[in-house]
């Protein structure tokens, strides 16, 4: 009876374990990765069909929209709000895992955020917001997840102009022949008398 009763609970719950989803930084320029990992911490046993972490974008925009008016009966335009995901991705960080009892597990996240996509922004008429969470899998129970993360998505620092190289020139003097002035070897007259360069 007892037994029946777990398997019962078992399909109403997640498995009883610590998930933890810890960032190398929640700051990632666009075109750059997400780094960091999902650390699993069980106080049961169970078997996992996956490990995985989900990374979204959502924006919210007002829009205005033309909605029915019971009242009036008649349509109105009317400013609501809409949302969309503009980005969303669930890469598997790990496959099928047995998960034991009293055991830590890592596991490494390694997610590029494309660099055609949205940055974080928050202004008066539109909101884009990105978060990241992890996720054990388990078939037949909820499943385990991390508390959700918001992260900020940057635009990357522009980098630096390189200019190319000058050339700089290399000037030899001479003495003149007639008055001894410092003269560079290029001139074909001294700018001190005059004379005509003889070497």
């Amino acid at each position: 009876m007892t037994s029946f009763f777990k398997k019962f609970t078992n399909k109403l719950t997640a498995p009883e374990a610590n998930v933890q989803l810890q960032l190398s930084s929640y700051c990632v320029p666009l075109g750059e990765n997400l780094t960091g990992n999902i650390t699993v911490a069980s106080k049961e046993e169970f078997d996992a069909t996956e490990i995985r972490c989900e990374v979204q974008c959502v924006q919210q925009a007002k829009a205005v929209r033309y909605i029915y008016d019971a009242a009036l009966r008649r349509n109105t335009l009317r400013e609501v709000d809409e949302t969309a995901t503009i980005f969303s991705i669930k890469p598997i960080l790990n496959g099928p895992t047995h998960i034991s009892q009293g055991e830590m597990k890592n596991f490494p996240l390694n997610i590029n955020i494309p660099s055609g996509s949205q940055p974080t922004y928050v202004g008066i008429d539109r909101r884009v917001t990105w978060n990241v969470k992890g996720v054990v899998a388990v078939d037949g129970r909820p499943d385990a997840t991390t508390k959700i993360a918001d992260i900020q998505v940057i635009i990357p620092a522009a980098q630096p102009v390189i200019r190319e190289k000058e050339i700089i020139r290399q000037i030899v003097m001479i003495p003149c022949k007639f008055c001894g002035t410092l003269m560079d070897q290029t001139a074909i007259t001294c700018n001190n008398c005059g004379a005509k360069r003889t070497i």
